[in-house]
This record gives structure tokens, C-alpha cells and sequence, in this order.
């Protein structure tokens, strides 16, 4: 009863697994996008034929689910679970091939639409290239004049920014032909295709660029040569008037006027001529650009001005040879007479204003107040000297006077007097200035001279006591050589402080002098201490002379002392000090601390040739040994700290000093622009305000380095003295806050409608495109509210630009990552890890392109932005694509590669079994749903499904949002 139905239900699921066999075969056999065109059109078409028998078998599943339900309404409950687990398999394979025929079909037919819209927008760049070619072929013609040539070099600009315009779409192109060769694999998109159409667009372009250039280059020498000839014609007018208005003035102006006007006239012309042979020069240029009607209207505009030019030239030269016949002697000695009064009476005028810069005093001046006066006389000097032609010069012109018959005795008494009052006020100028040169020269020159008057002496003592060893001219020289000691220590004090003011020498002396008395106050040191050592070894030896039957002790214990009192003065000197006096104090001590030290030393030498061969002396001594050289080490780092604490807290000084002269000069120059009432007063000082207030930024920066220093300071310095220091910071920092609000209310009385910005920074957004991204700096500026959106656009332009240039270099690597085919497992990972590294700056560039978007100005355009927010969603879209074809080619490695070591085999396997139990459970929930949900025809049209073929011919041509 059974059988029939059991044989009809075999019989059809027979044939249904025939036929999903033979399906599964064409598409595995078609299932390829590598290849020709003729070849992939090929098997669209046998998809099309397979995707056309779909309801073929759809129909063979419906007759074994017809034949199923009714076998099993006829069997037993056994046979049922054999029957539906047959039928579950069936329906399982007959899922998997709609399945493969859906997504094969689908897979070819979106190559297909791609390749298809390639190869149009490529005909139609190609068309593009045909057409610019034929219209930059041509040679350029010559034009008539200016206006023509400007005309050819716009039609030119627009060429080349139709050129430049198609960059877009070969990037475009170029991308598209590199992800379909990924893809096809034909010859047709290759690289070698790619680089013949970007050589192609460069030679467009070149040749447009250099069309650009060569037209450019005509038409500025062209406007060039216009606006030389418009102002020569202009001047030329000018002159003529002049002329004509000299020469109807006959009756009313004096000869000796018309005489110099004529000769001034005259001079003009000898210019003008100039600058017509330089017209001349510069119209072979223009010719040579130019067409031949053109260049012969220059040529015949250039001949007219040479006309009119010499016509003036030949009138004025006759009017003047006229003039100079008519003059008398009396007119000409009244004319040089009056001029020489007149210089006579300027001459004067101006001693008498040198003169009353001198104020003479016998006031203590300090060194900075010296320098300033002797300066100040300095310059009075050379202005004196350069004054000393003009006296010549009247001398000169009086002599010329003396050919006339006229009295000129008051003019001569007026000259004379001018005369002695010049040599009296240049005497009474070197006098001071060499006396405040010579007190200049006492106070940093002096000691190295006097120091090199001494040191012949000193000499002449150490040569006479070599070899003394009369023991009665012994203490005489010991004597001298303390006395000599003592002065040697003076100069070396001396010229060591001299060392530490090298800023004041900078400051009298150029910086050659000054660096030559540093030279020499180096090598006298050096010197000073050579003739110290030279001293205490003559006196160490004449002590020893004089001692000689003394025996150890006596010599041990005193040098002891002398050693421990050495250590309780450098104790007494680790304290810090408060100020720069004792800190230079503090360092004479040292130095007078390292001379005794010296003296030990030499002492220490002396000792050891009394030790001979005593084991218990020789302990003594290499203790006593060890304590001077740890002495003199602890010295030497104190002496060194010391300079260096002087150093700094000078420095300080000097720029302290500086910073606060400066606020006093600004601080009364703001003062003197209030009235008697208080109010300020603001006519015509609007362009002095904004140059004073361009200071003030530098002088901010001044005040950080100062307030450094300040701190170095108060690092060695003791607390009464740090908060000092810091005190006076705190006042100038507040004077130069006084200053800054007084500057602000000045120029916002000025510019009442103006809105200065705070004295605070303002962010300003500067994009370096990097591999590593973008950086945000901080700026203080003083702009307008119309200034700083300028400044902000200007900052969204680079940023926007910036973040294009990063998002190309991205997309690049990602290009050539994608372009190679891994052959093993180690590329294979490699090209894991470099997409890796590019998924890892994903967030980055998504935080800087929030900050775009944030940062756009309401003004702007937005269709940069939405370009540029296509290409990101283009990018990410293909680096996720990229690392999931990735992950599915790492899934399908040989089992080689992932197969670990075989001891952990077991344990491997069922920590898999574990992670993929859950995803095992949720594709079964989704097998399950797919049979409970209808099967609609139109969700299976893979023209439908494939939105992105559909998209394909938007992303050549769209310029709006990325389509969805």
C-alpha cells in the first residue's frame, strides 16, 4: 500500500538532487570574474539561463514536498523521522542553491555594470584628451596690442583650469581601473593602461601651463611697457606746462629764479632722456611678441615722444643761454651774498643747538650713566665733524665775494664769528668727551694697564731672589714677596670682576675692542696667576731658608691649623646670600681662599722633603695630603658655583633693568598724551599707539625670560632675597599689565567700533598632514572681529585641505596594499598587520573630520565639505571590505599554516568548540526563520539587490552625499 508512494517520493528527490547538482556545477564552472570582457559577458549570460531555470526547480521541490506529505501519511511513526530528516536535507540544498545562484549571478552582473560604466567615462576622457590636444596644437599667434593679449591669456587661464578641473575625474578613473584589475585581472586595466592615460593628462597639462607662463610673461612685459609710456607721456606734459609757466612769468619773476627753473627743467630732461632709451630697450621685447601692425605703432608712439622730447630740450637750452647773457655782476653778488647770510644764520643756529646739550656738573655718575654721556658726546663729535664742511664752504664763498666791489665788511665780521664760535664749541666737545673717555678707560682699562706696569717688577723680584742664600737679605725679600702677594691678589680681583662685566664692555666698546680686552684680561689672569705660583714657590723656598733647622713638626702643625681654618671658612660660606653684593663679596673671599690654598700647597711640597724615610711621617703627611685635596676639590666647586651664581644674577639685572627703563619711556609717553584735566589726548597719534602697542608682545616674551632668570636667581639665592626678587617681578609684571590696559583704553577711544580681542590666546586650528595627524597651536594676536573670521576661514581652508591630503596618502597605502596577492602565510600576515595599522588611525581621522564639521563657518560652501565626506565614507567602506575578503582568505588557509603543534591539538579544538557553540545556535535561529518567512519573487532580483552597480554611475559623475 506504502510502495507507490514511497517510489514516487525517491523518484522525484532523484531528480531534484539531479538537477541542484548540475546547477551547482554550471555555477562553480561560471563562478569567476577573472578574464577578457567576451569572456565575463559569456557567463552573465549562462548565470542569466541558470537564474532563468530557478523556477524549474522550485517546482521539482514542490512535487517531493507533494509527494512527501502524502508518503507520510501513509507510514508509520518509525519511518517518519527517516523521511523528514530527508526532507530537511533536501530543503537545506535546494536553500544553499538559490543561494549560489542569487549571489553568482549577482557577483558577475555588478562586474559587469562596472566595467560597463568605466569604459564610458574612460571614452569620454579620451574625447576630452582628443579635443584639448587640437586646441593646444597650434602655435601662439601674435596680437595687435594689449587689450588683445590679455584676451588670449584668459582664454588661456581657462584652458588651464578646465585641465586642472579634470584631475578629479583621472583620480576617479585611475581608482576605478585599479579595483577593477584587483577584480578582472584584464590587460585592458592594467597599470601600464593607467600610467599611459596619467601621462597623457601630465602632457595636457604641461602644455597648458606652458602656454599660461609664455602668455604671462608677454603680457606683464606689455603692461609693463604701457604703464612706463602712459607715465613718461604724463611726465612729459608736466614739463611742458613747467616750460611754458617759466616762460610767461618774464616780467614777474627775477632772473636768477628763471635761471634755476630753467636748469632744473634741464636737468629733467637729461633724466627723461634716460628713461627714453629705456623705453627704447624695453619696446625690442614687447616687439618681438607683437604683431607686425602693432610693433609698427610703437615704434612710431616711441618716435613721437623722442620728437617732443628734444624740442623741449632745444627751447629751454635757448631761454636759459638768454638769461645767463641779461644777468649782471650786482644781481649775482646779491644772489650769493643773501645765500651765504642765509647759511651763515642756519650754520649758527645749529651750534647754537648743539651747544646747549652740555650741562657740566662734578656729580658721581655711575657706570651706566658715563656710557650714556659719553655717547652722547660722541655723537656730538661726529656731528661736529660733519658740520665742519659747511664752515669750509663759507670760507670758500666769502673768498668768492672778495672779487666784488661792495662793501661785504658785516657779512665777513658774521662769517668770522660763526667761524670761532664752531672751533670754540668743537674744543670745548673733545675736551669732555676725552675726559669722560679717559674716566671710562680708568675704570675698566686701568687695572690691566697698571697690572702690566707691574708685572715687570714682579719679574725683576722673582729673577733676583732664584738665587739668593744670603740669609740676610732672606727677610727683606720675604717681604717683598708678601707685599707683591697682596698686590697680585688685588689685580687678579680686579680683572676677574672685569671678566664678569662683559655686557658693559659690549656696551662702551665696539664688539672687536671688546672682545680684545677680554683676550687680554684672559691672558693677564692667566699671568697673575703664573707670577702667584712663581711668588709662593720664592717664598716657600726662602722660608725654607730660613727654617732650615726647624724639624717636621714645627712645619706640620701650622699647616695644619692653616688647613682646618680654610674648612671652617668654606663651611661659614655655603649659605646662600641675598643679593649680588655679597655674592661678589662671597667670590673675593673664595679667591682669596684659593690663594691660600696655593700657599698650602707649595707648603705641601715643601713637607714632603723633610719626610725622608719616617714611616710615621709619611702617615701624617698622606693624611694631611688627602685633606688639602679634598679642600681644594670642595674649593674649586664652590669657586665655580660662586661665578656662575654672579653670572646669572648680573644677567638678571641687565635684562630686569632693561625691561623696566622700557615701561618708564612708555609709561611717560603715555602720560604726555593727558591734558591738564586728565583725559587723554588722541589727535593723530592713532598710527604711534598701533606701533607702540606691535612692542608689546616682545616685550611679553622678554618678561617670561626675565621672570626664568628671576628663578635661577631665586634658586641660589636666600629666602629674604627670593621674596624680593620676587617682589619686584610681581611689580613689574603689574606694571606692564598697567600698561597694556592703559594702551587698550587709549585705542578704544580711538576706534570706538572696534572689538579687540582678550588678552588671552586664542585657538587657532593649523592642519599638517602627517602620518601621525594633526596638531592645534596657540597664538596672540590683536585683530579686528572682521580680521579673525578672515583668520578662521583662512584656518578651515587649511584644515579642510590638510585632512584631504591625509585621506589621500591613506587611500594610497591602502591601494598598494590591496594590489598585492599574498603567496604565503608570512605576506599573508604582514598584509594583516598593515591594515591593522590603518584601522588604528580610523578614529583619529574620524575625530578630525568631527572637528571639520564643527568648525566649518556658517559663510562657507559646503560642497567641499560633502566631497570630502564622500571620499572618507568611500575610504572606510573599502577598508572594511578590504579586512573582511582578509579575515574569509585566512579562514581558507591550508591546513598547514593554522595546524598548531600536535600535543595541543585536543585542547585547541574544544576551546573552538566552545566559542563557536553560540554562533552555531544563532544560525540555526536564522535557518529557522528564513523557512517561516514567505518567499517573495522581488526580493531575489539581484538588478535590485545590487544598489552599489546601480550607485556606480553616480560615483563618476555625482558631486553630492555618497548614495545609500
Amino acid at each position: 500500500m506504502t510502495q507507490q508512494p514511497q517510489d514516487e517520493f525517491d523518484s522525484s528527490v532523484a531528480q531534484a538532487l539531479d538537477w541542484m547538482k548540475t546547477i551547482q556545477e554550471r555555477l562553480r564552472i561560471n563562478d569567476n570574474t577573472k578574464g577578457p570582457r567576451s569572456a565575463l559577458e559569456a557567463r552573465l549570460r549562462d548565470t542569466e539561463k541558470i537564474c532563468a531555470l530557478e523556477p524549474e526547480g522550485r517546482l521539482k521541490m514542490d512535487l517531493v514536498l507533494m509527494r512527501a506529505d502524502t508518503l507520510l501519511q501513509c507510514i508509520s511513526e518509525e519511518k517518519k523521522h527517516e523521511i523528514l530528516t530527508r526532507l530537511k536535507d533536501i530543503k537545506s540544498m535546494w536553500e544553499e542553491t538559490a543561494i549560489y545562484i542569487t549571489h553568482c549571478h549577482s557577483r558577475i552582473e555588478w562586474v559587469w555594470l562596472h566595467w560597463s560604466e568605466y569604459l564610458k567615462a574612460q571614452d569620454e576622457f579620451y574625447a576630452w584628451i582628443h579635443n584639448m590636444k587640437v586646441t593646444l596644437e597650434p602655435d601662439i599667434e601674435l596680437q595687435l596690442g594689449l587689450k588683445e593679449k590679455q584676451w588670449q591669456l584668459n582664454h588661456a587661464q581657462v584652458l588651464l583650469n578646465n585641465v586642472l578641473n579634470q584631475s578629479a575625474l583621472l583620480e576617479r578613473l585611475l581608482e576605478e581601473a585599479a579595483s577593477l584589475y584587483n577584480r578582472i585581472g584584464d590587460p585592458s586595466v592594467d597599470e601600464d593602461v593607467q600610467k599611459k592615460m596619467k601621462d597623457e593628462y601630465e602632457e595636457i597639462k604641461n602644455e597648458a601651463q606652458r602656454r599660461v607662463q609664455l602668455l604671462e610673461k608677454v603680457t606683464r612685459e606689455h603692461e609693463q611697457y604701457k604703464s612706463n609710456v602712459d607715465q613718461f607721456q604724463l611726465w612729459l606734459t608736466s614739463l611742458t606746462d613747467r616750460l611754458n609757466c617759466c616762460l610767461g612769468q618774464e616780467t614777474k619773476l627775477p632772473a636768477e629764479n628763471r635761471i634755476k627753473l630753467l636748469q632744473d627743467i634741464a636737468k629733467d630732461v637729461k633724466s627723461g632722456e634716460k628713461r627714453l632709451r629705456h623705453l627704447e630697450a624695453q619696446s625690442t621685447g614687447v616687439i618681438q611678441n607683437t604683431s607686425p601692425l602693432g610693433a609698427e605703432k610703437i615704434k612710431n608712439e616711441l618716435e613721437d615722444l623722442k620728437k617732443a622730447l628734444e624740442k623741449l630740450k632745444l627751447v629751454c637750452l635757448e631761454e636759459e643761454e638768454r638769461l645767463l647773457k641779461a644777468l649782471k655782476s650786482e644781481s649775482a653778488y646779491h644772489s650769493q651774498a643773501r645765500l651765504l647770510e642765509a647759511e651763515v644764520q642756519e650754520f649758527r643756529k645749529s651750534l647754537q643747538a648743539l651747544g646747549n646739550n652740555f650741562e657740566p656738573d662734578d656729580k658721581v655718575r655711575s657706570d651706566e650713566d658715563l656710557i650714556a654721556l659719553w655717547r652722547k658726546y660722541m655723537a656730538t663729535r661726529a656731528t661736529l665733524t660733519a658740520e665742519e664742511s659747511k664752515a669750509e664752504r663759507l670760507k670758500a664763498q666769502l673768498k668768492e665775494l672778495f672779487r666784488f666791489s661792495q662793501d661785504i665788511q658785516p657779512l665777513s665780521e658774521s662769517v668770522i664769528c660763526a667761524i670761532r664760535e664752531y672751533q670754540s664749541l668743537k674744543g670745548k666737545t673733545f675736551k669732555m668727551s676725552t675726559e669722560t673717555e679717559t674716566e671710562l678707560r680708568q675704570r675698566f682699562q686701568n687695572p690691566l694697564r697698571e697690572f702690566q706696569l707691574w708685572k715687570p717688577s714682579a719679574q725683576r723680584l722673582l729673577d733676583t731672589t732664584a738665587n739668593v742664600s744670603d740669609p740676610a737679605l732672606t727677610d727683606t725679600f720675604l717681604l717683598q714677596i708678601e707685599a707683591f702677594l697682596a698686590e697680585n691678589s688685588h689685580f687678579k680681583e680686579q680683572l676677574l670682576m672685569l671678566q664678569l662685566k662683559k655686557d658693559f664692555l659690549d656696551s662702551i666698546f665696539d664688539e672687536e675692542r671688546a672682545k680684545s680686552l677680554l683676550a687680554e684680561t684672559a691672558d693677564a689672569v692667566k699671568e697673575t696667576e703664573y707670577i702667584q705660583k712663581g711668588l709662593l714657590q720664592r717664598k716657600s723656598r726662602l722660608q725654607a731658608l730660613v727654617s732650615q733647622h726647624k724639624d717636621f713638626d714645627a712645619v706640620f702643625e701650622p699647616l695644619q691649623t692653616k688647613l682646618s681654618a680654610v674648612r671652617v671658612k668654606l663651611d661659614a660660606e655655603k649659605e646662600p646670600l641675598p643679593d649680588l653684593v655679597g655674592k661678589e663679596a662671597r667670590l673675593q673671599r673664595l679667591q682669596i681662599v684659593q690663594e691660600e690654598m696655593a700657599e698650602c700647597g707649595i707648603q705641601l711640597e715643601e713637607l714632603e722633603k723633610l719626610v725622608h724615610s719616617d714611616p710615621g711621617r709619611m702617615h701624617k703627611l698622606k693624611q694631611l695630603s688627602s685633606d688639602y685635596q679634598m679642600l681644594k676639590r670642595s674649593l674649586e666647586n664652590m669657586l665655580a658655583q660662586s661665578k656662575q651664581h654672579v653670572q646669572e644674577h648680573w644677567t638678571f639685572n641687565d635684562k630686569f633693568s632693561d625691561l623696566q627703563q622700557w615701561l618708564l619711556v612708555i609709561r611717560k609717553k603715555l602720560e604726555s598724551y593727558k591734558d591738564a584735566n586728565g583725559e587723554w589726548k588722541t589727535n593723530n597719534r592713532a598710527a604711534e599707539l598701533e606701533r607702540l602697542q606691535m612692542e608689546f608682545p616682545d616685550k611679553e616674551v622678554q618678561l617670561h625670560l626675565v621672570e626664568a632668570h628671576g628663578q635661577l636667581v631665586v634658586e641660589n639665592s636666600s629666602s629674604e632675597g627670593a621674596m624680593h626678587i620676587q617682589a619686584e617681578l610681581k611689580k613689574l609684571k603689574g606694571s606692564l599689565k598697567l600698561l597694556e590696559d592703559m594702551m587698550s583704553s587709549l585705542l578704544t577711544k580711538i576706534h570706538p567700533n572696534r572689538t579687540t580681542t582678550d588678552e588671552g590666546k586664542k585657538i587657532t586650528v593649523l592642519g599638517k598632514a602627517s602620518g601621525k595627524g594633526f596638531a592645534f597651536h596657540s597664538i596672540d594676536d590683536l585683530h579686528s572681529q572682521e580680521t579673525v573670521a578672515e583668520e578662521e576661514g583662512t584656518s578651515y581652508l587649511q584644515l579642510m585641505k590638510d585632512f584631504g591630503l591625509w585621506l589621500q596618502g591613506e587611500n594610497a597605502k591602502l591601494s598598494k596594499i590591496l594590489a598585492v596577492t599574498p603567496s604565503n602565510s608570512e605576506e599573508l600576515r604582514a598584509r594583516h598587520s598593515k591594515l591593522e595599522e590603518l584601522h588604528c588611525r580610523v578614529p583619529e581621522g574620524q575625530c578630525h573630520f568631527e572637528d571639520l564639521l564643527r568648525l566649518q563657518p556658517a559663510f562657507r560652501n559646503s560642497d567641499e565639505l560633502e566631497e570630502l565626506r564622500y571620499r572618507w565614507m568611500l575610504y572606510k567602506s573599502k577598508l572594511n571590505d578590504s579586512s573582511s575578503s582578509l579575515m574569509t582568505s585566512s579562514l581558507e588557509e591550508p591546513v598547514t599554516f593554522r595546524k598548531g603543534r600536535p600535543a595541543g591539538v585536543c585542547s585547541f579544538l574544544r576551546r573552538v568548540c566552545c566559542a563557536a557553540l553560540p554562533l552555531q545556535l544563532l544560525l540555526l535561529l536564522l535557518l529557522l526563520l528564513a523557512f517561516l518567512l514567505p518567499l517573495v519573487e522581488e526580493t531575489h532580483s539581484c538588478k535590485l539587490a545590487n544598489n552599489f552597480a546601480r550607485s556606480f554611475n553616480l560615483m563618476l559623475r555625482y558631486k553630492g552625499p555618497p548614495p545609500t
